[in-house]
């Protein structure tokens, strides 16, 4: 058992976290109108710009979840498999790509490519073994 990644996999983790509901508490919320996804203006930036910083600052997290989630499993001693790797990144692209298309409604391309990257990697996984 490796004791330093473990600390770092949980600081990842909090990190990850607080990022999501400090955010959420901190800046989005005032500009959510009492809706999930922000959908007011702050000058000089536009509903779009804030909807897109608003998936972006999530991405960041889930991205973060999956780091936190690959360090543990290998300080803790269990084999992170390629398998397992690939199908975390695979997901967390996949998410990552919802979360742009809901937090933008389609408008900004990250989801495409976010979500193409997804099926790409699941596929050649798929085709390797």
């Amino acid at each position: 058992m490796q004791y330093l990644l473990i600390a770092a996999s949980f600081i990842l983790l909090l990190t990850a976290v607080a990022h999501s509901i400090l955010g959420e508490i901190m800046i989005f919320r005032k500009l959510s109108n009492g809706r999930i996804v922000p959908s007011m203006s702050a000058p000089p930036l536009k509903e779009r710009n804030i909807r897109i910083l608003w998936a972006s600052w999530h991405l960041t997290s889930i991205f973060g979840l999956v780091f936190a989630l690959a360090v543990f499993k290998v300080g803790v001693g269990a084999p992170l498999s390629v398998h397992e790797l690939i199908c975390s990144i695979a997901i967390a692209c996949f998410a990552g790509g919802m979360l742009v298309l809901l937090g933008t409604k389609g408008r900004h391309p990250g989801w495409i490519s976010l979500s193409l990257a997804s099926a790409l990697i699941w596929y050649a996984y798929k085709a390797a073994i």
